[in-house]
């Protein structure tokens, strides 16, 4: 069994792992499309610390999760600005692979093919989507289900993946794209909805993620008094053994 100074030890690294993930939810409070990082090992040891468990556990390992909850619509009137309704996320081809994101904030390329502000590819479902020479992006009109027409005329409908139970196989990437690490093949998404001109928000709510930056604050504190106490404590008892 570990001695007490590598159990606070290892309780001050994960608190400040969560600090970390916590403030990096805050940076991106207004960013496009961006999922919140969930780390709960805060208020497992605060629990635990105020007796709601009968002993304290230094062996806690909660590990991060991302919340693909939804975030909210706001309305920018882009046209090549789309937020999404329901479970799924817009195919970003890139040369290492395919990307995923909920970040639908997009432009054209030289090739007027849609692509994200990285540009890469946004992918179709027969393929990149390219928007025909003479084709204002005031007149085209995306329908809910994704399909991009315009003067009537079909140009090529968005691919939508969803994930299941697998979501959590998902790990960030950047840009607000995430990426499998894991051999798993999505399916098409079902009753997503697409709305044109406007954005999904991050979902990182502002209140929350200060009162738990506060709360791993004080955690930390307390957990690094208790190892100084432990220090001099133990620097004590070598100066009477040494007499």
């Amino acid at each position: 069994m570990p001695d007490i100074t590598s159990q606070v030890g290892a309780t001050i690294d994960s608190l400040t792992q969560e600090f970390e993930i916590i403030s990096h939810n805050l940076a991106n409070v207004n960013t496009t499309g961006y999922k919140r990082l969930c780390n709960y090992f805060s208020r497992v040891l605060q629990s635990q610390m105020s007796g709601a468990d009968e002993e304290i556990s230094f062996g806690i390992d909660i590990n991060s999760t991302l919340d693909f909850s939804q975030g909210a619509v706001t309305r920018t009137d882009r046209p090549l600005d789309f937020a999404l309704h329901g479970k799924g996320l817009f195919v970003i081809e890139t040369p290492q692979g395919q990307l995923y994101t909920r970040n639908g904030v997009f432009q054209l390329n030289s090739n007027n093919q849609i692509v994200n502000i990285s540009g890469n590819i946004v992918a179709g479902e027969s393929g990149p989507i390219t928007i025909p020479a003479g084709i204002a992006l005031s007149q085209l009109n995306v329908s809910s289900d994704g399909s991009i027409s315009a003067n009537g005329v079909l140009i090529g409908k968005f691919k939508f993946v969803d994930f299941g139970d697998n979501i959590d196989k998902l790990v960030p990437f950047g840009n607000g794209c995430f990426v499998l690490t894991e051999d798993i093949t999505p399916v098409a998404a079902e009753n997503i909805v697409v709305k044109q001109g406007y954005q999904e928000s991050s979902n990182v709510q502002l209140v929350e993620e200060l009162v738990d930056m506060i709360m791993v604050t004080r955690l930390y504190e307390a957990n690094m008094k208790s190892l100084k106490a432990v220090g001099e404590t133990n620097d004590s008892l070598m100066s009477v053994a040494m007499g």
